[in-house]
């Protein structure tokens, strides 16, 4: 019974951190990992427990600043730093974000095609995007919170499809835990697109901006101690766990069904749906194709929120999903002018992997900046108090700073070469 106890009271305090852990695995980043997987087998499995300590030191960074300014890291921003940053982080995020938005609706279509084959994908675009229109602006905050806890559970679909299929454990362990670096063009893209796809900016907004709404919620009154911040260290922990997880399991089920049957090119994630079907049977299609529906629901969200969360708190806007729509109009039209240019980037046929392409260029530009910023934020006792950061998170902040900032140089390097 204690036991029980223990697990409920964890299940309790899971929140922001689960679900922006969840989010990060949307249709674009699947098909990131699918193609990691369809290029080069069980190679790259080394990166999921790699990037998991980066992401979470990072998030967990951005929770304490949300937690302790009780605002967004925008608002913080416009605040304590020169207006530059903030305009600059502005340019290139707006873009980013949109462009990820449309990948993930136009993913979403053409998977729902492929188990409904005689609907259009873009009738179901249409489909989604009024569905979460609708439910973004009708539903309060704390009901957003709760669909999108459940629909967390969507990513579990991909842990299912490796135990359907043969799989050599031995090897799966050996790659996981020994790096295996091969020195080309193709590998190291692939190394800086898993980087972008998990270390994403619009990441650190939500999670400060979430954070600071949760306690508000729960609490009606700012009071931050250890148990709060020990509570938040241990979601954000096992939000990034699972998304790496996640990212670990679709890496192993395209490495061992796609690579080994000489399907190795892989431009969208209804191909790697597709493609599964005739390898390894139509459950783990059925399941595949799920679990893109199921993300994508998850992380357009957290998406169109981070958006506009970030306009909101630049311009001085009211904000907030638990306000109404009267209450806030600014904040709210740009989560449907997101959503409807997300939606006509699928429709104008624009090809959701070159948007992808475009995303990554400029969540790799900003990625550094915001890093930096972020740690400075986190070191500074004016703004943090007693919360400031350890000197093992500043460790693995600095680190991934360093390696953002070489990922960055390296894809730009590539795209003018």
């Amino acid at each position: 019974m204690k036991g029980s106890g223990k697990f409920r009271r964890y299940l309790k305090i899971l929140g922001p951190g689960i679900i922006t852990g969840a989010s990060d695995d949307d249709p674009s980043g699947i098909a990131t990992y699918s193609q990691a997987g369809a290029g080069f087998g069980l190679v790259l499995l080394w990166m999921a427990p790699f990037t998991f300590p980066l992401m979470a030191a990072l998030q967990a960074m951005c929770a304490r600043i949300g937690l302790v300014t009780s605002q967004g890291l925008a608002h913080t921003l416009k605040k304590n730093y020169p207006p530059v940053i903030l305009y600059l982080m502005l340019i290139f995020s707006v873009p980013a974000i949109i462009l990820n938005i449309g990948a993930d609706i136009a993913g979403m279509g053409a998977v729902a095609n492929l188990l409904l084959p005689q609907i259009p994908s873009f009738v179901f675009s249409f489909l989604f995007t009024g569905i979460l229109m609708g439910s973004i602006i009708l539903f309060p905050y704390q009901k957003i919170a709760g669909i999108l806890k459940w629909l967390c559970l969507s990513v579990l679909l991909y842990l299912v499809v490796p135990f359907i299929v043969h799989v050599d454990w031995k090897q799966v362990f050996i790659y996981t835990f020994i790096p295996h670096i091969k020195f080309n063009k193709t590998f190291i893209e692939m190394v800086v697109a898993i980087l972008g796809t998990t270390i994403s900016p619009y990441l650190f907004f939500w999670q400060a901006t979430m954070e600071a709404e949760d306690l508000e919620h729960n609490l009606k009154k700012v009071i931050v101690d250890k148990r709060i911040m020990q509570n938040m260290t241990a979601d954000v922990n096992t939000g990034m766990f699972a998304s790496n997880l996640v990212m670990l399991f679709i890496i192993l089920t395209t490495g061992v069904v796609l690579y080994n049957a000489g399907v190795h090119q892989i431009d969208t994630v209804d191909q790697a749906a597709k493609a599964l079907a005739p390898l390894a049977g139509k459950f783990s299609y059925f399941c595949f194709a799920l679990g893109v529906i199921g993300t994508g629901f998850l992380a357009i969200p957290v998406l169109t929120g981070s958006l506009s969360y970030i306009l909101a708190e630049s311009f001085g806007w009211v904000e907030g999903l638990d306000k109404k729509f009267n209450e806030a109009r600014a904040f709210y039209i740009v989560i449907i002018i997101s959503l409807i240019i997300g939606l006509l980037i699928n429709v104008l046929g624009i090809s959701p992997m070159q948007a992808l392409i475009f995303t990554a260029i400029l969540y790799g530009i900003t990625a550094p900046v915001m890093i930096a910023v972020i740690l400075h934020i986190g070191n500074n006792k004016k703004i943090m108090g007693g919360f400031t950061n350890s000197r093992l998170s500043n460790l693995l902040g600095f680190f991934t700073f360093i390696l953002m900032t070489a990922a960055a140089g390296v894809l730009i390097y590539f795209q003018f070469k």
